[in-house]
């Protein structure tokens, strides 16, 4: 597990940290409390990926699409407002997990039961008003 504190201002080194640490896996869960930053950090990705889209999120729509200039293609999911995990089931979440695309996710844990065997966890933590904490782990669960 990688541990990594940074201020706000200086998301950008959060972000080399999660993507040297994430290596080669494609799905992302992003797990923390309501206004931990998680939407924050995936935004700050976003850009070093060069996304072209406007990220933000998909709260209502429960998935976003976003490209960036080398027509890369990512997708944002959030899954708060979900109350029955089957759900994700309708939106044929497993076609986007094994997709081969980056999936990155916020509230997973509504969904747990169809999370993919492999995946990376970004924990996110509210140190103080502009100071967070990020544990960081790949997760292998066997079936």
């Amino acid at each position: 597990m990688t541990e990594f504190t940074y201020e706000l201002e200086d998301i950008g080194n959060a972000v080399t940290v999660v993507k040297e640490a994430a290596a080669e896996e494609k799905v992302w869960v992003f797990q923390g409390e309501m206004g931990a930053g998680k939407t924050t950090l995936i935004k700050a990705l976003s850009k070093s990926f060069a996304v072209i889209d406007q990220v933000s999120s998909p709260t209502f729509g429960i998935v976003n699409h976003y490209e960036n200039q080398d027509g890369d293609v990512f997708y944002h999911f959030d899954f708060y407002r979900m109350d029955d995990p089957a759900e994700a089931l309708d939106i044929g979440i497993e076609e986007y997990f094994y997709s081969g695309n980056y999936c990155w996710l916020e509230w997973a844990e509504k969904i747990a039961a169809f999370l993919p065997e492999k995946f990376f966890l970004i924990r996110i933590s509210n140190d103080s008003e502009s100071k967070r904490s990020l544990k960081l782990q790949h997760i292998e669960n066997a079936s």
